[in-house]
This record gives C-alpha cells, sequence and structure tokens, in this order.
C-alpha cells in the first residue's frame, strides 16, 4: 500500500478543495405561466397543473 511521503498541511489540503461546494441553481422563467422554476425540471403553476418546457404534462382537476 502507498504511503506519503509527507504530511499535506490543512493549508494545502483546504486550497484543493475550495471548489467542493454547492452551485446556486438558475431560475428560468417559463413564459406560458409567468412562473419561475429551476431549469430542466418539471414546476406546478398556482392551479396545481404540471407543466415542463411550457407544456402541459399533468392537469388537475378542482372540485369544489
Amino acid at each position: 500500500m502507498a504511503h506519503p511521503k509527507s504530511k499535506v498541511s490543512k493549508q494545502r489540503r483546504n486550497k484543493r478543495r475550495t471548489n467542493h461546494k454547492a452551485a446556486i441553481p438558475q431560475i428560468a422563467t417559463c413564459q406560458t405561466t409567468g412562473e419561475k422554476h429551476i431549469y430542466h425540471r418539471s414546476y406546478k403553476d398556482s392551479e396545481g397543473n404540471t407543466y415542463y418546457r411550457g407544456k402541459l404534462l399533468i392537469k388537475t382537476d378542482i372540485e369544489e
């Protein structure tokens, strides 16, 4: 099994790990409904209908 020749300092280790963080998700606005959503994800409008890429996928029937 390989062994390191010398200890890696905390500063060197942390420099390597600086880019290991969560990215801020991009927010898109639907041209059809005007709802804000994350790219490449389905989303629901205020009536509960599910959309993806501006097209209606699942229509909810609200019985009152």
